[in-house]
């Protein structure tokens, strides 16, 4: 039989060892918890949806992966008319439109899962073909508060809290604010969308080629210049609204400065200090259908991560889909993306705990029974138990339990069977005590709740 070579595919080769998974694992836990204690609600959309539908906002053809199978018949819808999801925005414009009568407004909603994007792969800069989304949107009928912008932000500085990656900042703007520095630079509307691509690239490339690439949609080089400057200085957030306050006035960035001073104070309200987010002009978000706020969140200590986290405000959510105005807000995490990041940089906690932290071993095979019955009497009791079922000598279980970083192994054998006790293997702290086998989940419980106290 030929063998074939086990490889994986470019930008679809994050695959983890179980170790890894596990805190993977954690993370997904993690965000899912601080989204629900916000009052989100989980939904989930298919991997596949109609090609009409992903197309419908702008989506990128080149980076949409069509559904083929090796050996289809023309009678198959899936094949000829379904692609892969490369957001989770689009599906969920299309989930809102399709039950906006079953749903209750404003709605909350969560999604966390996989999307395909057929973008050039960079394991080096976390970009991935295949990669999941954790997302969250606050969506209204015909109107929606500006504090939904402004609860954003606590959720995220409630995440990245928790999640103890290191000194983080949620860097806010707002997208009439830039239109209107725009405006009165005398930038034409048409020209816009592509000054502001420009400018979102401050932080990442040369004043020069910046500066060029604003000349080159038809603005003056004091334009140009002007704006760079207004864009890429570092001032604090009263700074900048004090600053913004003192630019040429125009109905549009008065608008836009209104609502951001609005905002910062409601963010405020919400218990975000302001250590941890500021009003930041850099801010520039390229997609064009946010139309407020605007998100995006780094780490203090490690800028060369980028965003971990972005977002903002959108008028219309769903109007390909429906003629009913569904202005929202939301953010996006790409937990794939900064899961590498994390463990490259060093940045992910170890885990407080294995799946199974008790490990019974089997010393006699006559015994058999009463080794699973101690594993049920465990798993009952809600403790996650694994019997180690191949035969081999004791060193040999107890050095796999190590490998596989157990709290507890359980050992007994004639002796301690005709006794009615159980040898508890404290495995992290190297002590062993028999206890009564009638006791076996109180003394087994004691010693895992000693053990985490102690790490």
């Amino acid at each position: 039989m030929k063998k074939v070579k086990p490889a994986l595919l470019k930008g679809f080769d994050q695959e983890y060892l179980p170790g890894e998974q596990l805190q993977f694992n954690a993370l997904v836990d993690l965000v899912r918890r601080n989204f629900e204690l916000y009052g989100f609600l989980p939904i989930e959309t298919p991997s596949a949806e109609l090609k009409e539908v992903l197309t419908s906002k702008g989506g990128t053809e080149k980076e949409i992966y069509a559904l083929a199978r090796l050996a289809a018949g023309d009678d198959d819808e899936a094949a000829t008319r379904g692609a892969l999801r490369f957001d989770l925005t689009v599906p969920l414009a299309r989930y809102v439109a399709m039950r906006e009568r079953d749903l209750a407004f404003p709605f909350r909603r969560y999604q966390i899962q996989r999307v395909w994007r057929g973008e050039s792969p960079q394991a080096k800069k976390g970009r991935f073909r295949e990669f999941y989304q954790c997302d969250i949107d606050i969506i209204g009928r015909e109107k929606l508060s500006s504090l939904a912008e402004a609860e954003i932000p606590s959720v995220i500085y409630s995440v990245f809290t928790k999640m103890a990656i290191g000194d983080f900042r949620i860097r806010i703007n707002n997208r009439k604010v830039l239109k209107g520095l725009l405006q009165a630079q005398g930038v034409a509307d048409a020209a816009a969308p592509a000054v502001l691509r420009a400018l979102d690239k401050v932080d990442r490339e040369e004043k020069a080629k910046v500066v060029q690439d604003i000349k080159r949609e038809g603005v003056t080089e004091a334009a140009a210049l002007e704006l760079f400057g207004l864009i890429s200085d570092k001032r604090d957030t009263n700074e900048t609204l004090q600053m913004l306050s003192r630019q040429a006035a125009n109905e549009l960035l008065a608008q836009g400065l209104a609502e951001a001073k609005d905002i910062v104070a409601a963010i405020r309200q919400f218990g975000v200090p302001d250590s941890h987010f500021a009003m930041d002009l850099s801010v520039v978000r390229g997609l064009d259908y946010y139309t407020g706020t605007i998100y995006e969140t780094t780490l203090v200590g490690h800028p060369e991560l980028g965003s971990i986290c972005s977002g903002g405000r959108y008028d219309d959510l769903a109007s390909y889909f429906t003629d009913t105005r569904l202005p929202g807000v939301g953010i996006s995490i790409g937990l794939t993306r900064l899961f590498s990041r994390l463990k490259e940089a060093n940045l992910l906690r170890p885990l407080e705990r294995t799946p199974a932290e008790v490990l019974v071993t089997t010393l006699e095979p006559k015994y058999l029974e009463r080794y699973l019955g101690m594993a049920r009497e465990l798993r009952a009791a809600g403790v996650n138990t694994e019997v180690y079922l191949e035969s081999a000598k004791l060193k040999n279980q107890l050095a796999y339990a190590d490998r596989k970083g157990f709290r507890v192994a359980l050992v007994a054998g004639e002796t301690e069977f005709n006794g009615n006790v159980v040898q508890v293997k404290d495995l992290y702290n190297r002590k062993d005590e028999n206890h009564p086998l009638d006791r076996l989940v109180a003394s087994v419980r004691d010693l895992l709740s000693r053990s985490r106290k102690s790490d």
